[in-house]
């Protein structure tokens, strides 16, 4: 499978990201997504699309015995080696869809801003289930249906350049959206809230938590920042296995 992220221009263009340089200090919903990581001491952490690795790393720093960071992009895994490295972490090139998800072998699986790449979640919902150990817990970030259903994921904007709204169209059309991102063409798929949350519950989780990230107070004077308190763009949602 291709992943956006081998190429060289958009890999260019997300390495200049303040969350690509700076890592999750850098990362708008980190302060909401921080509190919902599960103690790691001790534990088992499978992180699914890691990219640069940053939070196989948190989970290190903060004890986990073992982690596995997975993602489709040799750059990027390549990048989380290099900066993100641990005796006890280990990256491999491997897309979200292919990895083998064994049976009760795992504490904790996260994932941050990839889901919204994959096509089946209710899939991907299942083989997390079937990996997590009794009382696992599963934490992810997606992009919101209210953003992936948005036209072209932009705003409309007026004659000064300003944005004037948020377009949300085909919002119960699940599937495939095309849309312009870090200069190139990017292929996602859009899901609506109740494929997400419902399809969490059908595969037996229990939910603890669902939260619509907000970037924080510090973050208002950045440029664009207060206008993503119009629209969500990120939906972070906990679970945990009963077996």
């Amino acid at each position: 499978m291709h992943s956006e992220y081998d190429n060289e221009t958009f890999f260019r263009q997300y390495a200049a990201m303040p969350r690509s340089r700076d890592g999750l200090p850098a990362a708008g919903e980190w302060h909401q997504l921080k509190p919902l990581f599960p103690p790691p001491t001790g534990k088992s952490v499978l992180d699914l699309g890691c990219g640069y690795g940053w939070h196989c790393k948190f989970a290190a720093e903060q004890g986990a015995e073992q982690v596995l960071g997975i993602d489709l992009s040799g750059k990027m895994i390549e990048e989380a080696r290099k900066r993100n490295g641990a005796p006890v972490i280990t990256y491999r090139v491997c897309g979200i869809g292919e990895y083998e998800y064994p049976e009760n072998a795992w504490d904790c699986v996260i994932s941050n801003l990839a889901l919204h790449y994959v096509e089946d979640l209710e899939e991907v919902f299942r083989k997390v289930f079937q990996t997590l150990k009794r009382d696992g817990v599963f934490l992810f970030n997606i992009e919101h249906p209210v953003f992936t259903s948005g036209v072209g994921q932009d705003w409309v904007y007026g004659d000064d350049g300003r944005p004037l709204y948020w377009p949300v169209d085909r919002y119960f059309m699940p599937g495939k959206r095309e849309t312009h991102f870090l200069g190139c063409e990017v292929q996602k798929y859009h899901h609506t809230l109740t494929q997400i949350l419902m399809g969490v519950l059908n595969c037996g989780f229990a939910l603890e938590a669902v939260e619509e990230a907000m970037p924080p107070e510090k973050m208002m004077g950045m440029p664009g920042m207060a206008d993503e308190l119009r629209r969500p763009m990120m939906l972070l949602v906990k679970a945990h296995v009963i077996k």
